[in-house]
């Protein structure tokens, strides 16, 4: 029979429920009244939003923590505030102030904390609880089995939120503040890309006034990776945050062509940002023949001179090409009108608008200062090889233009074949011309694998914003990765972002990092090794079979795995998808397939192309050729990481099933 104070526990939880629900039925009974149609709107979408945000997960509590305080408070922790009919709370926001002391406070520091405790969370009721007095510095420190079960807990479906697991040295970067742009280098399993939503979800709890208008956007890697973050903010009552993966961020036209590697760099390098800005704004000519201004029964005359003086000023003031183009009229305009005014004349603002919109002006201005269009600017770059000459002067040498120029040039730009790499110059280009508009706060995961025209575009959208940055240099997979966080943040805006490390690894166990670990000196030289703190090593086991038997010894470990509580994970070589697929289904087993463009949460098994596996987490992984997984990448170094991302996705087990030598790394 549980013991009264359990029973205690579960009727407040009782009642933060039904207090929840009573808030929620205000909320929806609140009618619509304002004085227009759109602040209705915008008022009725504020009312649903904060309605959905109300709403109770019959999974799990909605509390999960308590504080007794030396001032004789007692806090209860949870997801989301609850108030009784009263206004007292009988929940507390994780995010408030309060809550912090849940995360950080100690024996050594006890933040006027008497008593911690922690809840066991079962089919959405409290099983159990687990107390820590820190009033008590004698008390020895003890891992906490509640929390250990927790963070090793079995799940299907989407990443799930860790309000519940946040550690301190995630809590302080969570916290930090809103003006603070933050870099988290974290090894596989230290919880980075939880840190990072966390954060948001912090950032618009603190700041939701400047946030919420200015916005809050995640950006990932892939579309399957989106969808595996998908339910951790919504869990958290925050529905109101973008995400959008890389390619979708410079999806202003569709993708038909693919560059090499080496050419799809050259077009990431960040020297590409001066070819640009040359090209750009060497449309501007000099004059060579003075402005004639009809007014009147005069003819006003601005020497070519003076209309280079007026160029070179505005070019001077750090506008963007068209914000400065459209100033041109009205600079010409005070050039005629102090004429007018030497000549004994009082014009006033409408002759000065009259001039500036005149014809005469209006066409001087455009003849010397043109207007741009991005792709057909971008467009001359690669079909003409004097054009790109000009822009790239002192800047890439003769094999680099011509390794850009097209072989076949389309005559137009809308019949011309772009490359992901080209939409990302195209995107430079139009925040050459005109000012892209900055966020409040961006999210950026697995930015290691950026290329610095990449950063570029996304430092470009948090210009007045801060930034979070997340990554692993060890799991760099792109051509381009980034070896220098330094160098990362400098192509990003934000040189002075503090970089923090999370080294303990929370999701992935002893066995499986320490094996993966071998790979390190070759893919991330002085990189610190991570280290598991769970109690759980985990298990890790290497299957070496015949070549002719290695689906059917794949299939037999996968029905293994799901008789097991757990999702489980089949990354294969991109090239044997198909086969392990249709091995799947000839054993009669229910499975998903991800891929970049498309997650799954409806499976327990899911195979994983290897190239869509980062940010991915299982119970259950079996890793199929790693060999394979090697040699599909364009040389060893960049194929040993995309084996290290493969092998560190398990949070439990690991089988590795393989018919070729494992690569010597690995093997020693």
């Amino acid at each position: 029979m549980p013991d009264k104070e359990l029973l205690n526990e579960r009727a407040h939880l009782a009642a933060a429920r039904t207090a929840l629900e009573a808030m929620r039925q205000r909320t929806e009974a609140l009618d619509v009244n304002a004085a227009d149609p759109i602040a209705a709107a915008y008022l009725a979408r504020a009312l649903y939003y904060r309605a959905e945000s109300l709403k109770d997960d019959p999974g799990t509590a909605l509390f999960f923590g308590r504080l007794d305080t030396t001032t004789n408070d007692r806090w209860y922790i949870g997801r989301r505030h609850v108030g009784d009919e009263h206004g007292d709370p009988l929940v507390i926001d994780w995010r408030a102030e309060v809550s912090c002391a849940f995360y950080r406070a100690t024996h050594h520091d006890p933040m006027g904390v008497t008593l911690r405790r922690r809840f066991g969370i079962g089919a959405g009721d409290i099983t159990a609880y687990e107390d820590e007095h820190l009033s008590d510095r004698q008390e020895p420190e003890t891992r906490s089995a509640i929390l250990a079960a927790e963070i090793e807990r079995p799940r299907v479906g989407p990443m799930r939120d860790i309000v519940a697991t946040i550690q301190p040295e995630q809590d302080e970067i969570v916290r930090a503040d809103a003006n603070t742009s933050v870099c988290v280098q974290g090894a596989p399993g230290t919880g980075k890309t939880a840190v990072g939503l966390h954060r948001a979800a912090w950032l618009l709890y603190a700041h939701r006034d400047r946030l919420a208008r200015q916005g809050v956007l995640v950006i990932g890697p892939n579309r399957a990776f989106l969808d595996h973050i998908g339910a951790v903010l919504p869990a958290l009552g925050e529905v109101r945050v973008g995400h959008t993966t890389v390619a979708d961020l410079f999806d202003s036209r569709p993708v038909r062509s693919f560059d090499d590697p080496a050419v799809a760099t050259l077009k990431g390098d960040a020297r590409m940002a001066e070819v640009l800005r040359v090209a750009v704004w060497g449309h501007i000519l000099a004059p060579t023949q003075p402005l004639i201004a009809p007014r009147g029964a005069r003819k006003w005359r601005v020497p070519a001179y003076e209309v280079g003086e007026v160029l070179a000023e505005l070019r001077g003031r750090g506008a963007r090409y068209h914000a400065a183009r459209d100033m041109l009229p009205h600079r010409l305009a005070h050039c005629i009108l102090v004429q007018m005014e030497r000549a004994g004349d009082s014009p006033d603002d409408r002759v000065h608008d009259a001039v500036a919109r005149s014809p005469a002006v209006k066409a001087y201005a455009a003849a010397h200062w043109p207007a741009l269009d991005p792709a057909r600017l971008l467009h001359r770059l690669f079909s003409d090889p004097q054009a790109l000459a000009v822009a790239a002067a002192g800047v890439l040498d003769p094999a680099e233009q011509d390794a850009l120029l097209w072989r076949s040039p389309t005559r137009t730009p809308g019949a011309a074949r772009w490359s992901a790499a080209d939409l990302v110059l195209l995107d430079e280009l139009s925040d050459l011309l005109t000012r892209t508009p900055s966020l409040g706060h961006i999210i950026l995961d697995e930015a290691q694998d950026l290329s610095p025209m990449q950063l570029r575009a996304v430092g470009r959208r948090c210009t007045t914003g801060a930034a979070t940055v997340l990554g692993d240099l060890a799991q760099g997979t792109t051509p381009w990765a980034t070896t220098s966080w330094a160098e990362a943040l400098s192509h990003l805006g934000k040189p002075e972002a503090h970089v923090e490390v999370l080294a303990r690894g929370f999701r992935v166990p002893t066995s499986v990092i320490d094996f993966a670990a071998r790979l390190l000196p070759v893919i991330a030289p002085g990189l610190g090794t991570p280290h598991s703190v769970r109690d759980n090593p985990g298990r890790l086991d290497i299957h070496e079979t015949l070549a002719s038997r290695l689906l059917d010894r794949l299939v037999a470990l996968t029905i293994a795995a799901s008789q097991e509580p757990g999702s489980v994970g089949l990354i294969v070589p991109d090239k044997r998808v198909d086969s392990v697929t249709r091995a799947l289904t000839a054993a009669g087993l229910d499975h998903g397939v991800l891929g970049p463009e498309h997650g799954d949460v409806d499976h327990q098994v899911d195979v994983i192309p290897a190239s869509v596996a980062k940010g991915l987490e299982f119970d259950r992984v079996i890793v199929l050729e790693p060999a394979d997984i090697v040699t599909a990448e364009p040389d060893l170094r960049t194929g040993l990481r995309r084996l290290y991302v493969v092998l560190t996705r398990a949070v439990c087990e690991l089988d590795i099933v393989h018919a070729q030598p494992l690569p010597a790394e690995l093997a020693a």
